[in-house]
C-alpha cells in the first residue's frame, strides 16, 4: 500500500483535487471531515472541549467560530486543543487504515500535514498549489473570511513555495478543472502501477 498525503495551504484547491480521488474509487481519509465528526453534536472530543475552554461548546457541538476566536491568536491555546484534537484523530485515521489494508493506494487530505508532522506518516506527498492571487480570492469569496483572518491561518500555515519545494508531486488548481482531473488520474495510475511492483 502506498499513503500519498495530500496537502495545500487554504484556497489552493484541496478539496476538488480530494474529491477526485474519491470519485476513481481511491480511498481517502478526511481530518477535516473527522475533526467535524469529533466536535459535532455528541462529539467525542465536545465534552473534553469545553471542559478546556469554556463557552465554546452548544448542543450542535463545537462553536467553531467561538473556538477560533479563542485560539487562533493565542499560541499557547492553540497547542492545547491540538493536544486534544489530534490524538483522536490519529486513532480515526488508524481506523480508516485497517478498513483499508488491502488497498493499493490510500490519500490522507490533511490541510496542516507539514505543520503536524504528519508528512512523516505517508510514502508520498502531493501538494496542491495555484498562483496567490487565485488563492486570496477563493479564500476571500468564503462567508465570514475577512483579510485579516486569511492573514492569520495564512501566518499558521508553511509557505506555498516551501510545501511544493518538499512535496513528491505538485497539482495546479487554477488551470481548467480537466486538466487538474488530468493529472489526478495520471498520478492514481502511476502510484498504483509502483504499488503492484
Amino acid at each position: 500500500m502506498i499513503i500519498l498525503g495530500l496537502t495545500g495551504s487554504i484556497g489552493m484547491g484541496k478539496s476538488a483535487v480530494a474529491a477526485m480521488f474519491v470519485e476513481a474509487g481511491v480511498p481517502l481519509f478526511d481530518s477535516d471531515a473527522a475533526v467535524h465528526r469529533l466536535q459535532g453534536p455528541g462529539g467525542a472530543l465536545v465534552p473534553v472541549i469545553e471542559a478546556a475552554f469554556p463557552g465554546t461548546t452548544a448542543a450542535h457541538g463545537v462553536d467553531r467560530a467561538q473556538l477560533g476566536a479563542r485560539v487562533l491568536h493565542d499560541d499557547a491555546a492553540m497547542r492545547r486543543l491540538e493536544a486534544i484534537v489530534h490524538p483522536a484523530v490519529a486513532a480515526e485515521r488508524a481506523a480508516f487504515l485497517a478498513r483499508h489494508a488491502g488497498a493499493p493506494l490510500v490519500v490522507f487530505d490533511v490541510p496542516l500535514l507539514f505543520e503536524t508532522g504528519g508528512d512523516k506518516a505517508v510514502d508520498k506527498l502531493l501538494v496542491v498549489s495555484a498562483n496567490p492571487e487565485v488563492q486570496r480570492a477563493r479564500v476571500l469569496a468564503r462567508p465570514g473570511m475577512t483579510p485579516e483572518k486569511f492573514e492569520a491561518i495564512l501566518a499558521r500555515q508553511l509557505p506555498d513555495a516551501e510545501k511544493r519545494a518538499r512535496a513528491d508531486f505538485v497539482i495546479a488548481t487554477d488551470v481548467p478543472l480537466a486538466e487538474t482531473r488530468a493529472a489526478v488520474m495520471r498520478l492514481i495510475a502511476c502510484l498504483k502501477g509502483e504499488a503492484r511492483q
